[in-house]
């Protein structure tokens, strides 16, 4: 408190409103191959449609994965998506002899340090789409007359007001990127991007004060491309005050070898999901990279303790298979872990592929975790995904596997959550067993991820606790702020009931001489209906009900 030398009032505030906040519990993750964009970068998708914008579309060698990741978009809008990458991938460019050019993602680009090929362009990102890429650039006004695309601009390039005003001619072009082979589009020879009035000198801007030039244009906008280095023999990269030629040709640049490589780095990929300070995830999917889910799940999933980990039986145990009880139990098996952060489905699903006019076997895991997703934004995460009422799966022509009542008990036990379909509802998700083997309320999805909520949303508030002092009013302002919270859960019907110790029962001398403090919370979970017992008794039509209930 400030002391004043003469009469006066001193104001000051303090905030003893401190709540705990809701948490998000819907974010989805996933690692795995696709034909197109950033590798080893986590990257926000939204809509099915931006999945194609930002990763291309689906083919044969990562249809499962990219379904994977479509499917739990039809749930939820916030994917995390990261796309793996190996050695042996390589960004296309225009030099014929450079075949080894690397990088990633926009922020390699910047930090690329590397050797660039003789080329002023490379595809954005590694895989041989980028061999279906042409650059054209349109120089002149002289140039334009003659030039394929120039129905797309209908006015030739010349001088920028910019350039103008600098006492400089002639510094404006015109750019196109072309899908030559119709990989990327599905339609040959399509212009993906075109860019009118760029300019060709360095520093030029345009009239809103971004910059015009043409590299700067191409770097910050395209989704195919980026320029290195001035085309060869050209007039480009000058000051704004030079006087360009009106030279009549157009430069044209077609990209080649690049390539997708054969052995991309899961584990890595999946890495940049580990750090719980770096980015708030909660569903991680696993799609049919089972060869990963032992690592997602003990690396990941049970070191960070805020998410949990949806993994599906491998392709073969269920898809033609004369056994698939015993296959998917096998897969079970082989996971070999004992955790309750981790989820296993029954099997796969058939779907229809638009892109490309197939029907693709998808496994579950993206559908699992979005049914959670899904039930976070119409109830709350502590309500079981399974059943009638929120367990239906969407987009499914049938099942590979549709287990029985008999495989329905021998897959349960296992702690695997039959997907089954009965007569006129369609497949539903028919279980809510977390992968933990020891009996316990953490055996079931909706307690693992109530106590995922509750622990995190209350370690985010207790973190206003620290480097208070450790005394009656500390104590008795942190449980003000949980017992609310922990009210408003059990209206919810998320808990039975709660207590919340914390005083100087577990906060002793020796507590608090270790600079500790200690706040016991005690909670009954509610638990969801696994099993339902329906007894019909018949009685005589002179015995009263009240002699009888109760008594079988």
């Amino acid at each position: 408190m400030a002391f004043s030398l003469s009469p006066g009032v001193n104001v000051t505030e303090i905030d003893l409103t401190t709540i705990v906040p809701r948490v998000a519990t819907t974010d989805g993750a996933l690692a795995g191959v696709f034909a197109w964009g950033p590798a080893n970068q986590v990257t926000l998708v939204d809509t099915e449609d931006n999945l194609v914008k930002f990763f291309g579309k689906p083919n044969t060698s990562n249809c499962q994965n990219w379904f994977t990741a479509a499917n739990f978009l039809a749930y939820c809008n916030k994917l995390r998506l990261v796309r793996a990458a190996d050695e042996d991938s390589y960004n296309a460019c225009g030099d014929a002899g450079a075949s080894s050019i690397r990088i990633l993602n926009k922020v390699e680009f910047e930090a690329y340090s590397a050797t660039l090929p003789d080329s002023f362009a490379i595809a954005r990102y590694v895989g041989v789409l980028g061999n279906s890429l042409k650059v054209e650039i349109c120089p002149t006004a002289s140039a334009f007359a003659t030039w394929a695309y120039k129905n797309l601009f209908g006015i030739a390039p010349g001088t920028s007001t910019y350039a103008l005003d600098r006492s400089g001619l002639l510094d404006e072009c015109h750019i196109v990127v072309v899908d030559v082979d119709g990989k990327i589009s599905g339609t040959a020879n399509k212009v993906l991007e075109r860019y009118a009035f760029a300019s060709k000198s360095v520093g030029a801007k345009a009239s809103d004060g971004a910059s015009s030039y043409y590299k700067d244009v191409i770097n910050n906008a395209s989704k195919y491309i980026y320029i290195i280095n001035k085309p060869s023999g050209s007039e480009f990269d000058n000051d704004i005050e030079t006087h360009y030629s009106s030279a009549s040709a157009t430069i044209v640049e077609t990209l080649v070898n690049g390539a997708d490589g054969t052995s991309p780095d899961l584990p890595e990929a999946y890495d940049l999901f580990a750090n719980a300070e770096d980015i708030d995830v909660s569903l991680i999917m696993l799609g049919n990279n089972n060869s990963v889910a032992n690592y997602v799940i003990t690396t990941i999933a049970e070191t960070r303790k805020d998410c949990v980990a949806f993994v599906s039986p491998q392709e073969a145990s269920v898809v033609n298979n004369a056994d698939p009880l015993t296959a998917v139990k096998a897969d079970r098996a082989a996971l070999s872990v004992d955790s309750s952060y981790a989820v296993m489905d029954s099997g796969y699903k058939y779907q229809y592929d638009k892109y490309n006019d197939v029907y693709r076997w998808v496994p579950l895991n993206g559908d699992i975790a979005g049914l959670c997703a899904r039930t976070d934004s119409d109830r709350d995460p502590w309500w079981s995904p399974a059943g009638l009422n929120r367990g239906k799966i969407k987009n499914t022509i049938k099942l590979a596997y549709n287990p029985k009542q008999a495989d329905r008990d021998d897959l349960y036990v296992n702690g695997i959550n039959p997907v089954v379909t009965f007569p006129g509802s369609g497949p539903i998700l028919y279980g809510d067993k977390t992968l933990q083997i020891k009996p316990s309320a953490f055996d079931r999805i909706n307690v693992r991820r109530l106590f995922i909520v509750l622990e995190k949303s209350i370690a985010i508030a207790a973190r206003y606790s620290l480097f208070e002092f450790n005394d009656t009013f500390t104590r008795a302002a942190f449980k003000s702020m949980v017992e609310p919270y922990l009210r408003g859960v059990k209206a919810g019907r998320g808990i039975y009931d709660f207590k919340v110790v914390c005083d100087e029962t577990n906060n002793t001398p020796e507590v608090i001489d270790r600079n500790e403090f200690v706040g016991d919370i005690y909670v009954k979970p509610a638990r969801s209906i696994n099993f339902i017992s329906l007894n019909f008794i018949a009685v005589r039509t002179g015995v009263a009900f009240e002699e009888v209930v109760g008594k079988f």
